[in-house]
């Protein structure tokens, strides 16, 4: 729980003796508190004082690496339950499982899939990121050489699930050095996974069914065998359990500060027996309250793109939208005599209105204005997108220089600001697009030629 600066103060060596740079230890345990200073700054706090700042300013929710290198996973830090509040800072890892009782060409196909998926949304790239095998045979050979097909058709994290700990020992042996979570330390097991876990160095999951208590007195046997990063799996399977038990762990680590609790879920969406679209709405539950990690049961391009933007916008900062740089974009060859509209630097603005214009196959101009990463309503309705905006956007891309007319469309949500643009350019004639985007193509190619 996060220490006021009284409460840092009363750990501080209070000699006010100026070296951290402040004028007294007050003023520097105030700072300390904004997160405005580094603790390293006071030369003569105690050991005792810097154990008891460090474990209270520690993030209630773990940070959990799952993987090496650019493809890890990285779960936790979260500090707010509802994205509002603040943000939500990482974003859930989505794990394909497969089993080893498949045959060996549907892994091998599903793997390249999952590895091979990529779609590009607002102009960022999104993936799944990893890969959950499951030893269902019970068997230690068939888990192991399922792992090592898995190892050669990608480089993405794995997941080990197994409920054999001599079949988990033989699978880490080949793909330990990847730090792959290890799944699951249950009440009957889990001496022997933590064990595991600590051997090969990897973060552990330990699940229960479904009882929070005695998950919480799982965790701390494990924690006391050692082993400190943890991933929870409370043992939900439908909607309504999965939503409360996860929203209990938030709170939980979050309202009450209860250490034991504060880790990175993992939650299960759907198996074999499960369809797309049951698969498709636990894991839309999940990503939004508030697993870490979804294992999804299987790969389907129809459901994985809605859940993947779906993340997308549940992990966006609501307080910094995606944007992109103001300026002016061309389409195709534009020349002297082609259209010119504008419009705000909301990703998602940008990105439908280049695609549709783009797609026209009439070389255009596009300045965009800066508006705070705003879309068109919201910027105008704050006064980021006003005429005086509108004006000075046009005359920043030095299209007085390009264009041989002076006729500028502007969108059809604030046909209202026309009259006043104008004013803002004389000698300008301010023409009003639509209103949806998908029309631009047939007003580029029917109105703006007879303007």
């Amino acid at each position: 729980m996060a220490l006021s600066g009284l409460d840092i103060y009363k750990l501080l060596p209070k000699t006010n003796c100026k070296e951290c740079g402040f004028p007294t230890c007050l003023a520097f345990a105030m700072k300390l508190s904004q997160k405005g200073v580094e603790l390293s700054a006071c030369p003569y706090v105690s050991d005792e004082a810097k154990a008891a700042l460090e474990a209270a300013s520690s993030p209630p929710i773990r940070l959990i690496t799952i993987g090496t290198g650019e493809n890890k996973i990285v779960v936790g830090n979260e500090v707010v339950l509802f994205r509002h509040e603040k943000t939500f800072y990482h974003e859930p890892g989505l794990v394909v499982r497969v089993a080893d009782s498949w045959e060996p060409g549907k892994i091998a196909e599903v793997v390249s899939q999952v590895d091979s998926y990529v779609v590009e949304r607002v102009g960022m790239k999104l993936t799944l990121n990893g890969i959950a095998v499951e030893n269902v045979s019970g068997d230690a050979t068939k888990f192991v050489q399922v792992v090592q097909l898995v190892k050669q058709k990608t480089a993405l994290p794995l997941v080990l699930m197994s409920a054999n700990a001599a079949a988990m020992d033989a699978a880490l042996q080949i793909a330990g050095p990847d730090k792959p979570l290890v799944y699951a330390a249950t009440p009957e097991n889990w001496q022997a996974y933590a064990d595991l876990a600590k051997k090969y160095a990897c973060s552990l999951a330990i699940t229960d069914s479904g009882d929070l208590s005695r998950l919480g007195s799982l965790a701390e046997s494990v924690i006391k065998a050692g082993v400190a990063d943890l991933v929870l799996d409370p043992g939900t399977r439908n909607l309504a359990d999965s939503l409360a038990s996860l929203t209990q762990l938030r709170r939980l680590a979050l309202k009450k500060n209860l250490r034991l609790l504060g880790f990175p879920i993992l939650a299960l969406a759907g198996g074999d027996d499960s369809t797309l679209e049951e698969q498709t709405i636990l894991a839309t539950e999940l990503i939004a309250k508030y697993a870490g990690i979804v294992v999804l049961g299987r790969f389907d391009p129809t459901g994985i793109y809605p859940l993947l933007a779906f993340r997308q916008n549940i992990y966006t900062d609501p307080q910094k939208p995606i944007q992109v740089s103001p300026g002016l974009y061309k389409f195709g060859e534009p020349g002297e005599q082609s259209p010119l509209l504008i419009t705000t630097n909301f990703s998602l603005t940008y990105f439908t209105v280049a695609g549709e214009v783009e797609g026209s196959g009439v070389p255009s101009w596009l300045v965009i204005a800066d508006s705070e990463g705003m879309s068109v309503l919201t910027a105008w309705a704050a006064g980021k997108f006003d005429a005086e905006k509108i004006a000075k956007s046009v005359k920043s891309a030095g299209m007085d220089d390009k264009l041989g007319h002076r006729k500028l469309v502007i969108p059809g949500y604030v046909a209202t600001l026309s009259g006043e643009v104008e004013e803002e350019l004389p000698g300008w004639q301010i023409l009003v697009g639509p209103r949806e985007a998908v029309d631009i193509p047939s007003y580029l190619k029917t109105v703006w030629k007879a303007a």
